[in-house]
């Protein structure tokens, strides 16, 4: 059944929210203020068919699967306005968990620049599909171009396709491929697709090297390494691990880490929770000495590698060490004249409980969830610390995710002096 409704606002997820009798209707690709009909759905959600009065701030999407790929939502939202939404985001997270803290301009992520993509395979008896899900559905949307993505993954998909297809030739269901431009070449990394036959892993990895692929690896096995990928971390390269994490968009990454270096830049000891691979780590021991502290046994094995060719920084102590489960204590956090933490979505609870406890100085937080890192400020505003600044950073370009960093301080206690 269609509806007409008036568009109040946008959800967190970046659709249309419209305020009716019913409650709270979710309408996806519309904007503020417009006026559309829609398809109800048997629950909050609703279908688009017309904008019938759209906004000032509507704009032609520039790819051609916009509205059917679930890759982007928000490829219809004018710049500015919605680079000042995803501030907001930020602005009224903090506000609900009770953190005042001024909240900078978002840094702006520019078309084609995402470095590390997951695109969906499906086997199908006409060949592989290759793409993205289609919104909140298990159907993969065959794609032919991807705006956001860097020119070496974008000009390779139909090689990707062709690809996926040697690997998946025997899978049943969807699996997915992890791509990831390094200075080296594209690294693939295809997980969920099941073991390799003898043949098709001989067809795939002749095929990566006729394509250019500086690595193949299918569910962590590396099929062949015709070169070592390797990304820059500040000046030292390192090798991540198959289909390990990085930051999706280079200049991101860079606009944190300047952020980063820059509030810790008179420490002379610091830490890195949730180290990763290194982004931070081995920026920072340029001029500190850095103790990096990450669960995942293959990251940290690419930190230290990177650390231990590049020579000319200072020394990086790494520890494996699960910091949901067993945070660094107030205790071992003495002595430290800053830390930075970088955790998954969700957030750095306990660990943020030990800091808030501790006498480090200087904090610097970076979050992709708006919710999680308002949380753990409060934690550490509760324990005396003070929110500097707050700088949004749109990492994830058209979606409704946004990165941001933190940048904290804590005065030391006066002792009183003795008569």
């Amino acid at each position: 059944m269609s509806a007409r409704f008036a568009i109040a606002r946008l959800g967190a997820q970046g659709d249309g929210v419209a305020d009716t009798e019913r409650g709270q209707v979710y309408v996806p690709f519309t904007l503020p203020g417009e006026v559309v009909t829609a398809a109800l759905g048997g629950d909050d959600r609703a279908e688009l068919i017309a904008v019938l009065e759209p906004s000032p701030q509507r704009v032609v999407p520039p790819c051609r699967h916009f509205g059917e790929c679930g890759g982007c939502t928000l490829q219809h939202f004018e710049q500015a306005a919605y680079l000042a939404w995803k501030r907001d985001r930020l602005v009224s997270a903090l506000a609900r968990a009770g953190v005042e803290a001024p909240v900078e301009a978002t840094v702006p992520c520019p078309p084609a620049s995402r470095r590390r993509v997951v695109l969906a395979a499906r086997p199908t008896e006409r060949g592989v599909v290759l793409g993205y899900h289609r919104a909140l559905s298990h159907k993969v949307i065959d794609i032919i171009e991807c705006p956001i993505a860097e020119p070496a993954i974008g000009q390779s998909l139909d090689a990707l396709r062709r690809l996926a297809g040697l690997i998946g030739a025997a899978a049943r269901q969807t699996f997915a491929l992890t791509v990831t431009r390094t200075d080296s070449g594209l690294d693939v990394a295809a997980t969920g697709s099941g073991p390799l036959a003898p043949a098709a892993r001989r067809a795939a990895a002749d095929f990566a090297i006729s394509a250019g692929l500086a690595r193949l690896a299918v569910d962590g096995d590396v099929v062949v390494e015709p070169r070592k990928p390797q990304i820059l971390f500040g000046r030292v390269p390192v090798a991540p691990p198959p289909g390990g994490f990085v930051q999706a968009v280079a200049a991101a990454e860079d606009a944190m880490a300047a952020l980063v270096v820059g509030h810790l830049a008179k420490a002379r000891r610091v830490a890195d929770l949730f180290a990763g691979a290194g982004a931070f780590a081995l920026r920072l021991a340029a001029t500190a000495e850095v103790r990096a502290v990450e669960a995942d046994a293959a990251s940290l094995a690419a930190l230290d590698q990177g650390y231990r060719r590049a020579g000319g920084l200072r020394p990086i102590a790494v520890e494996r060490r699960d910091l949901f489960r067993r945070p660094l204590t107030a205790k071992e956090l003495a002595g430290l004249d800053g830390l930075v933490f970088d955790p998954p979505r969700a957030g750095a609870e306990e660990q943020s409980r030990q800091i808030a406890r501790s006498d480090v100085p200087l904090v610097a937080a970076v979050s992709c969830n708006p919710v999680t890192l308002a949380r753990d400020l409060a934690l550490l505003t509760g324990g005396g610390y003070r929110v500097i600044r707050v700088v949004p950073v749109d990492q994830f370009l058209w979606s409704a995710h946004v990165e941001a960093v933190a940048l904290l301080e804590k005065k030391p206690l006066r002792r009183a002096s003795r008569r």
